[in-house]
């Protein structure tokens, strides 16, 4: 079969109109998706388990939804279909097959999106690096030898080398936004719980939430559109909106009241290139009719730090307690990477007050933050606190590595407790991403915007994150912007 070859001249919602005009089949869509994995994927290492068979099946049924025929591409995380395997970047998974279709999968389906292949994440989505043990690296279309970010970063890399146009991510510490900016694409989180957290009521206690990666805003807003609505077994739900999200991309957004700054949340010194990023979109908001004033935080990053920490390393123990009753046998530290089994350990050392004194502190962080910008409409930060860095840059190295794996190894769980330990690897991660996991435990929608690369030719993130409830200015924003300072021409070296 001929490849489409004007596949890139469209966005996901350009697609499907010309697959509903009749003037290209879905099975030539998907096709050509097929086609690009084939030829790109030997060097970014993006697809975990390709699903060829039943995307061609897909496609030559009858198209309906608002993405009628477009090829997608899910995240090998949360989201399950029925009969294929979900490892989660964990060997501990490996042979586990899901019994059912999960909730969001179902909506993409009922959106006309067909799911050609599974995409790579970090092992349970912890780290902001998408380099399992199970699978190896995904590479940076920019730059073969950095990383894409994580935890949704195999969606990353594929989105970015235009193998599908739009791609399911999940984020609970920026783990859309961190591979959007990383691979200088869109990434949108929602407020939380607009999209529904099936199969859990909830994970990382709220602090996560699934949307889409995207090369344009327009596609992340009808995607959003086509899958909002929680669950009905959901704790919470989110605030009403007035009218749909794709028509405020076409509205303009006003004159906003936008504040900025670079300061961490996160112990961190950031690099200069993503701070200069955000004087630099500071100037073009201006030149948009904005009104743009620095206002700092006041953040206190050691005790976020610390708190945030507690919360994701006690998700993890539980996460892996639940992968035992799943898989049906008891976990060891052979099947889980170091750092994963490590967090997990340190957890058993923590009391039910710790965990719950580090949700309170988050919370008070998020009515302190609440009540400092209720005067502005939108805070503008860098997205990371680095640009893309080199793969395996976060992992520890000798004397370092030898002890925590000698620890993960024994068990010797009072040995975590020695100073200096997991700091280190702690303190790197929150490094590269001292910003995103704000809006994880504030609940707000916060969003990668794609307008600077730096003189390397790597993009260089910055994040708007608005009110809580108001997923829609930000996309009217981020219309703008992108009309401003289009960005979807930009493509990287490796790319179809």
């Amino acid at each position: 079969m001929a490849l489409f070859e004007g596949y890139d001249d469209h966005d996901a919602l350009g697609l499907a109109e010309l697959v509903r005009k009749g003037e290209v089949s879905a099975e030539t869509l998907v096709e050509t998706c097929i086609a690009r994995i084939e030829a790109l994927d030997p060097q970014l290492n993006a697809v975990v388990h390709p699903l060829y068979q039943q995307a061609r099946a897909a496609a030559a049924g009858e198209q309906s939804g608002p993405f009628a025929g477009v090829p997608f591409l899910l995240k090998d995380l949360i989201q399950t279909i029925a009969g294929v395997p979900t490892v989660s970047g964990s060997r501990f998974y490996k042979g586990w097959v899901a019994m059912e279709d999960s909730l969001l999968y179902e909506r993409y389906c009922e959106a006309g999106l067909i799911t050609v292949a599974k995409t790579a994440t970090p092992e349970f989505g912890i780290q902001p690096v998408t380099e399992p043990d199970v699978f190896g690296p995904t590479c940076n279309p920019w730059d073969l030898g950095r990383t894409t970010g994580g935890s949704s970063g195999g969606t990353g890399a594929a989105v970015a080398a235009r193998i599908a146009p739009m791609g399911h991510g999940g984020d609970g510490g920026g783990s859309i936004r961190i591979p959007a900016a990383a691979c200088g694409i869109f990434g949108l989180k929602p407020t939380r719980g607009r999209t529904p957290a099936s199969p859990a009521s909830e994970h990382w206690n709220g602090f996560a939430i699934e949307h889409v990666l995207s090369v344009s805003v327009r596609d992340s807003a009808a995607a959003l559109d086509a899958t909002e609505g929680p669950a009905a077994h959901a704790p919470y739900h989110p605030p009403h909106h007035e009218g749909t999200f794709l028509e405020a991309t076409k509205t303009s957004p006003g004159t906003l009241r936008i504040a900025f700054h670079t300061d961490p949340a996160m112990p961190s010194t950031p690099h200069s290139d993503c701070r200069d990023a955000v004087t630099e979109v500071a100037r073009l908001l201006e030149d948009l009719g904005h009104e743009v004033i620095e206002h700092r935080p006041q953040h206190e990053p050691e005790k976020l730090a610390q708190a945030f920490f507690t919360v994701v390393a006690a998700n993890t123990a539980a996460e892996i307690r639940e992968a035992e009753a799943i898989v049906g046998r008891k976990a060891t530290s052979k099947d889980f990477e170091v750092a994963t089994w490590l967090s997990a350990m340190m957890a058993k050392n923590f009391t039910g007050e710790d965990v719950i004194v580090a949700l309170r502190a988050l919370q008070a962080e998020t009515r302190r933050l609440t009540e400092r910008y209720q005067d502005f409409d939108v805070v503008l930060t860098p997205t990371l606190g680095q640009p893309p860095i080199p793969h395996h840059a976060l992992r520890p190295k000798g004397a370092e590595a030898a002890a925590q794996a000698l620890i993960a190894r024994t068990g010797a769980r009072t040995a975590l407790k020695l100073p200096g330990l997991l700091e280190k690897t702690v303190n790197e991660v929150f490094d590269f991403i001292p910003y995103t996991p704000v809006a994880n435990f504030t609940g707000q929608p916060s969003m990668n915007v794609p307008l600077v690369w730096n003189r390397e030719g790597l993009p260089i993130g910055t994040m708007f994150t608005g009110r809580f409830g108001d997923d829609s200015l930000l996309y009217s924003l981020a219309a703008q912007l992108e009309e401003a300072r289009p960005w979807r021409d930009r493509k990287p070296p490796v790319c179809a």
